[in-house]
């Protein structure tokens, strides 16, 4: 019997839904599963660490306090967010998919599209910074720390938001005929939705960083009759928006055909092999949370100088540590010979008490003789 399109099943495991979808063919078989765990954890670990080293580095360098690093150390956040994301999807895919429930795979993939969306929306608040410092030709201070942190906390609400929408209503549970393939309780009006919205947001902040770039490049070459100081000022901004640049050009190369994906899903393309290009595009968004902090290293000299001396205090604390415990082991081993040798001592002086009465003790049974 087809189920009803009028009843809700929110009782029902996700292999019901995987049915309905007919996704019945497993994403990873178990060999393959292991496999891209063991390199997908390795990865997620190199997202983890980087990532917080960024947010560290912000934090700890004074040279950093300024709009655009906070924004940036923010997109690291949301790039550690989808390093967890990624990891509670590695442990949850495959035969593991079919076993969840509702509830647990709307955590599942909103971990997902909120980490996508809190990325998406920090490019575009640091498009805008960028725009207020260079086209309104303000200094890089001229967002107050009070409206960056509005901004941040912006940028969070919105994601968690868009993130948490599917699991608010806006799914297909109730009406089985409008489940999309790749995601089974997820509307194809929502992928649909979704997808457009996110790539029309990837060509407007493609415009607006090209139209940046352009003015800046035509300011520095006409800065150029002038002063040497005058255009040293201008390569700050210059080699700031060419690393946000970088990171856009990565971010968009990454999702994009994920999102094309989705949008085929939405639109019920039924010649699309749709399937069977899922995971390797989840494997190119987890690349991308990979290369950012690889590109901050190496786009920004202040940013790789600070990361070194981080490494560099990290590795003279280990050491530290090492002497220290090495110097109160040695301390604790010549204060145990010295207690032992007392006690030899101690011992030894008994054992010529003892010989002394047993001496005197036979020559006076000797004189009694």
């Amino acid at each position: 019997m087809h189920p009803s399109a009028n009843h809700c099943y929110y009782g029902k495991p996700m292999g019901f839904f995987y049915n309905n979808s007919n996704h019945t063919k497993e994403d990873w078989d178990s060999n393959q599963l292991i496999v891209v765990q063991c390199f997908g954890s390795f990865f997620c670990l190199f997202i983890f660490v980087s990532n917080a080293m960024v947010i560290a580095a912000v934090i700890t360098n004074k040279k950093f306090h300024y709009p655009f690093y906070y924004l940036l150390a923010n997109l690291a956040a949301s790039d550690f967010l989808a390093g967890i994301a990624y990891v509670y999807l590695m442990f949850n895919t495959g035969a593991v998919s079919k076993e969840l429930t509702v509830q647990l795979y709307f955590f599942r993939q909103g971990l997902l599209d909120t980490s996508l969306s809190a990325s998406l929306a920090n490019l575009l608040a640091i498009a805008l910074e960028r725009y207020i410092s260079v086209m309104k030709l303000k200094v890089l201070r001229n967002l107050t720390k009070r409206r960056v942190t509005f901004l941040i906390v912006l940028v969070w609400a919105v994601s968690i938001t868009m993130g948490a929408v599917p699991s608010l209503g806006w799914n297909c549970i109730c009406s089985l005929e409008d489940c999309s393939t790749l995601a089974p309780i997820f509307s194809r009006s929502y992928l649909t939705t979704w997808s457009v919205s996110n790539l029309l947001v990837f060509l407007i902040m493609v415009v607006i960083y090209m139209r940046i770039y352009i003015y800046v490049k035509r300011k520095t070459s006409i800065l150029s009759s002038h002063t040497r100081g005058s255009i040293n000022r201008k390569r700050t901004p210059m080699k700031l928006i060419k690393t946000v640049m970088t990171v856009l050009g990565v971010f968009v190369i990454c999702w994009t055909p994920g999102l094309v994906v989705l949008l085929l899903d939405g639109l019920n393309c039924k010649q699309c092999k749709l399937l069977g290009f899922k995971r390797w595009f989840l494997l190119l968004a987890v690349l991308n949370s990979v290369l950012n902090p690889i590109i901050y290293s190496y786009k920004d000299e202040e940013m790789w100088m600070t990361f070194k001396n981080m490494i560099r205090c990290v590795c003279t604390g280990t050491r530290r540590q090492r002497s220290s415990r090495a110097n109160s082991k040695a301390l604790s081993s010549s204060l145990d010979i010295s207690i032992r040798a007392t006690e030899d001592g101690k011992i030894n002086t008994e054992e010529c008490k003892i010989t002394a009465e047993e001496g005197n003790i036979a020559t006076q049974e000797e004189l009694k003789e």
